[in-house]
């Protein structure tokens, strides 16, 4: 079967340019190896933080101010619950340390706000204690409040662009692996353990399993983490962290890269918990032999470390918890690019721990560059050029 481009990975990029793909009238045929949205890569958990103004750089605002509109129109049209609007704070400690890359995290967060119109305020420690009691704080932070700031529901994301996808034409194969691509300057062939088949171009947007399909030395680049979601359980202060009463929040507390704190409202009803998470790059690991089980040791660590003294009437019992992969460039950049011999291929390889508030936004990146060659936004920043050493 010969179509005018094959996706490989149908997480939040592959399955956000099958979508666009299809809308353009393209003949697209998307490849997972599993059936999404499911659990075993970077696109789950029930919750992703969204916001305008980027603190890892401006070259991310406009992706995420287009991802905004993109995810109100799928909404629209599917009836979808995608993006939810709760505000949210960031916190950081004078000196703070750096995080998905930069160094000053808060600073290029209010820098871009600015640039780009964001609605938000900063604030001292004095008026974020008043206005958020829930947090324990020591006196020398300060914080950034922006409006607009909530979360995705990535499982939902996926689900509603490939439903849309298959509406306007492309074929979706689920559970099916990839054994082999090959290349060259006048077609694609992808074989799998069901078939063959033929394109004029392929996406790779293969998320953990990027690795499978780039050669060495490129390999290099993609390192993957595993990283922990959990939910403490909050039942007794419910009323101080449902939404509407509690923000997105990004507390960076310490000097250290990993010395930093995310979380959510509680969504899920009073025994549903709160979810909370940091981000670990201690060890890399392998996507196919990734320890998803979480130790009660981990939990302690989490909370000991991160929530006691800190978030005020958070309990130490967990309700659940879940594993996730994050697929790392140097720097905590993106990558998106033809590869560099053959512009037929195109590499897609955000996140790097912070990609899927961009990710609608990037499927339509990936389709203009397939019908069109170039993209309405700005993409050299991440091009295969700024990863050589």
């Amino acid at each position: 079967m010969t179509y005018d481009t094959i996706i490989i990975g149908l997480g939040a990029i592959g399955g956000a340019a099958a979508y666009q793909l299809a809308k353009k009238g393209v003949k697209v045929l998307g490849i997972d190896q599993f059936s999404p949205p499911h659990s075993f890569g970077s696109t789950h958990g029930e919750t992703r933080v969204t916001r305008q103004a980027i603190g890892e750089g401006a070259e991310y605002v406009p992706l995420t101010l287009r991802s905004y509109d993109i995810f109100r129109e799928i909404e629209a049209e599917t009836n979808a619950d995608l993006l939810t609007i709760t505000g949210g704070l960031i916190m950081s400690k004078l000196g703070g340390n750096a995080l998905h890359g930069n160094e000053g995290f808060i600073e290029t967060t209010i820098a871009t706000a600015k640039k780009f119109c964001v609605k938000h305020r900063t604030l001292n420690a004095n008026e974020i204690t008043k206005e958020f009691p829930q947090f324990s704080l020591d006196g020398d932070e300060r914080g950034y409040f922006e409006d607009e700031m909530g979360f995705l529901r990535p499982e939902n994301c996926v689900a509603a662009q490939l439903e849309l996808a298959e509406k306007y034409g492309a074929k979706i194969n689920r559970n099916e692996k990839i054994l082999e691509i090959k290349h060259d300057k006048n077609s694609v062939e992808v074989i799998t353990n069901k078939g063959k088949y033929q394109a004029d171009k392929i996406i790779i947007s293969a998320g953990a399993w990027i690795k499978d399909f780039v050669e060495k030395p490129r390999q290099d680049l993609f390192k993957v983490y595993r990283q922990v979601f959990y939910w403490f359980d909050v039942a007794n202060n419910y009323e101080h962290f449902k939404l509407g009463n509690f923000p997105i929040f990004i507390w960076e507390f310490g000097r250290w890269e990993n010395d930093f704190v995310y979380g959510f409202p509680a969504i899920d009803g009073e025994n549903g918990g709160l979810k909370i998470a940091t981000e670990t790059y201690f060890e890399t690991t392998n996507p196919d032999n990734v320890n998803r089980e979480v130790s009660q040791s981990e939990i302690d660590e989490v909370f000991e470390k991160y929530i006691e003294n800190r978030i005020i009437g958070v309990l130490r019992k967990c309700v659940k918890t879940a594993t996730c992969l994050y697929t790392v460039m140097p720097n905590s950049k993106f990558l998106i690019d033809y590869l560099p011999e053959n512009k037929r291929v195109i590499v897609a390889s955000p996140c790097s721990g912070h990609g899927f508030k961009h990710s609608a936004a990037i499927g339509e990146v990936l389709a203009e560059l397939v019908v069109d060659g170039k993209s309405k936004i700005d993409i050299k920043t991440f091009s295969f050029e700024n990863f050589k050493s």
